[in-house]
């Protein structure tokens, strides 16, 4: 199954995302992880079929209501995720 890796830009740290991300993540059966960086953004990575990660993208895009996104960046991740939850780092 594809992995992707997303980056959240915008007013995404200290409004819930990363809670907002593992549910939405969680309702749709995927298995990844979400984090906060250093720099002010978000990053969630997610395993999934094509068309379920296209969900979550579009979640990610709207975000939670205190939140303002800005940007989000997808590419394709090389690495493996090692378990079958979604989880927060």
């Amino acid at each position: 199954m594809p992995v992707k890796r997303f980056l959240i830009q915008g007013i995404v740290q200290g409004v819930g995302f990363r809670y907002f991300a593992r549910r939405a993540a969680r309702e749709l059966k995927l298995a990844g992880y979400v984090r906060n960086l250093a720099d002010g953004s978000v990053e969630a990575v997610a395993r999934g079929d094509e068309g379920t990660l296209a969900v979550l993208e579009a979640t990610l895009r709207r975000g939670p209501s205190a939140s303002r996104v800005e940007s989000v960046k997808v590419e394709d991740h090389s690495g493996d995720i090692n378990h079958d939850e979604f989880v927060i780092r």
